[in-house]
């Protein structure tokens, strides 16, 4: 294998893991020039393997489709999660929601006898979520983020500012026992942080890989996560800096 190849196939995973990344982070990542990774992703967009963005580059799994089950990264993994959660949900109950392919994945497995209502600020949530025949859905709108695929802005921070809920569900792309939930889009953890101030109780879902990763910028510490959900069983060695939190493990 080349050097290139070698570039982009960790530049694929990257992106599969995380859904969205940036060319600085890649660079540094692989200790190479910006305009080399530019490059690599280029032509990875051209083969379709993934979608160059401006400064960066996401997932063809985290372009909203109603069938791309076959695109999702760790997909297993993320129906294990769902299940999971889905244990979380009361008749009648009135949850938060953020975006993410887990939290996709998640509304997908709803039992359709479900009556319940959900607030979110991501479309392709939202949409999925339309599709399910008891569930209300409250759109948080403002102006969307074209590559994370949410509400952002003033206005969807202001109309999280008047309300309280007992139960988000938090998509999570970077999280440290030490450094806590991180990302590295502001406007994105802004929202983040909003909706953590409106709710009772965070539920953090996310597959294992993705455990013990850093971002520039911290949405929260590890104390405000109630609930910890992957796919691994509650006493796996890798969750005891977690469980040492008095995070609740599923």
């Amino acid at each position: 294998m080349t050097k290139r190849e070698k570039r982009q196939q960790f530049i694929l995973h990257e992106v599969s893991l995380h859904s969205r990344v940036l060319l600085t982070d890649l660079a540094h990542l692989l200790n190479v020039s910006i305009d080399t990774v530019r490059r690599d992703i280029k032509e990875l967009d051209e083969a379709g393997k993934l979608k160059k963005v401006h400064g960066g580059a996401i997932s063809i799994g985290f372009l909203y489709s109603t069938d791309n089950r076959k695109e999702i990264y760790a997909f297993e993994s993320k129906t294990i999660i769902a299940q999971k959660a889905v244990k979380l949900i009361e008749p009648k109950s009135v949850a938060l929601i953020s975006g993410g392919t887990t939290n996709l994945e998640f509304v997908k497995h709803l039992p359709p006898k479900l009556s319940a209502t959900f607030f979110t600020p991501s479309l392709p949530i939202a949409i999925e979520l339309m599709a399910h025949p008891n569930i209300e859905v409250i759109f948080i709108g403002g102006r969307l983020s074209r590559d994370a695929q949410i509400a952002v802005g003033g206005s969807a921070l202001n109309t999280l500012s008047g309300i309280k809920m007992d139960i988000c569900f938090m998509g999570t792309g970077y999280l440290d026992p030490i450094n806590g939930l991180t990302e590295f889009d502001w406007e994105v953890v802004q929202m983040k942080k909003a909706m953590i101030n409106a709710s009772k109780k965070i539920v953090s879902l996310t597959i294992s890989e993705k455990l013990n990763s850093i971002q520039r910028y911290k949405i929260c510490e590890i104390q405000s996560i109630d609930t910890l959900i992957t796919e691994l069983d509650g006493s796996a060695e890798v969750l005891k800096p977690y469980r040492d939190q008095n995070i609740n493990i599923l």
